[in-house]
């Protein structure tokens, strides 16, 4: 009840394809995103084998005439609802639900779905990703540790109040103040909950049930309002109190480092090129295209020797 209060006050697409004389089936990327369009055109262009579809939610806070250049390309659909994203806020969550929502409408089929940020890239060839996941039909990838005894820390997301997505005067203190006077919340739904990253690779109907589930639980969505970083672990959460937990991979196919004590990702540059591509993964993160550029022209040149 009280984070209702709280609330309140607003503190496979099978397509026929003739290309190898059968039918294909397609894919889809999200692509959330606020940096810069030549990062997120150079992964769309790498990726357009013909098999992929891109759905890409920009920041609100971010002029669209800034990404006109992906506009009228055929495979390329933009996200009609817009987030003001706030870091580790829910609203994270948010920007890649108004895409799986607009893959719901669209009535497309899809073998796979995979959420990225416009920071990422494939360190695999577009062929390559695509018969990895032919040949993986049926399985969810998604990188996961349960909150008990393996991730004890993130117990403060839920339990705590935060206000992370909310931007007014005092929210430090008010939050400080809640978590020292009010016991500590509890998870709205009976379930074990578990996370660890963002990003997964997840067939249509597991991803499209995982939008329903929180387009439905009005309060569900309450509480993770006041939750921190929970794009982190409510897809996991869903997922492994779902019939889909039986076909999950606890592998999301991400290259991502942590240095000690950082909250931020590495970023990647050239120097990086021989650890990319001694990796097992289908995409990296994260890049910066104004940090370094040329790391990409490397990435593709090797790529284009796979098999």
């Amino acid at each position: 009840l009280f984070d209702k209060f709280l609330f309140s006050c607003r503190f496979y697409t099978f397509t026929e394809s003739e290309k190898d004389g059968g039918i294909k089936v397609r894919f889809a990327v999200i692509i959330v995103t606020y940096s810069a369009v030549e990062l997120t055109k150079r992964i769309i262009d790498k990726l357009d084998n013909g098999r992929f579809d891109f759905y890409i939610h920009l920041d609100k806070k971010v002029d669209l005439s800034t990404h006109a250049v992906l506009k009228g390309r055929q495979n390329v659909f933009f996200a009609q609802e817009r987030i003001d994203v706030k870091w580790a806020g829910f609203s994270t969550t948010e920007a890649a639900l108004s895409c799986l929502r607009e893959i719901k409408k669209s009535g497309k089929q899809y073998g796979f779905v995979h959420l990225i940020t416009g920071q990422d890239y494939p360190i695999k060839s577009a062929d390559y990703i695509s018969r990895f996941l032919e040949n993986n039909a049926g399985k969810e990838f998604i990188y996961y540790k349960y909150f008990t005894p393996d991730w004890e820390e993130a117990w403060a997301r839920v339990e705590n109040y935060h206000f992370t997505d909310f931007r007014f005067r005092g929210r430090h203190s008010l939050a400080t103040l809640l978590n020292t006077v009010m016991p500590k919340r509890k998870f709205p739904r009976d379930m074990k909950l578990c996370g660890k990253e963002t990003f997964w690779s997840l067939s249509q109907e597991c991803a499209l049930y995982v939008l329903d589930v929180l387009d439905t639980d009005h309060k569900l969505r309450r509480f993770l309002r006041f939750c921190w970083g929970s794009d982190e672990f409510i897809f996991q959460t869903i997922i492994m109190n779902s019939p889909f937990k039986e076909k999950v991979v606890n592998n999301n196919f991400r290259h991502i480092v942590w240095p000690k004590g950082s909250a931020r990702p590495l970023t990647f540059k050239s120097e990086n090129l021989p650890e990319l591509l001694a990796s097992n993964a289908l995409f990296a993160r994260k890049f910066d295209w104004g940090v370094d550029n040329h790391v990409f022209d490397l990435l593709d040149e090797a790529n284009s020797k796979q098999l």
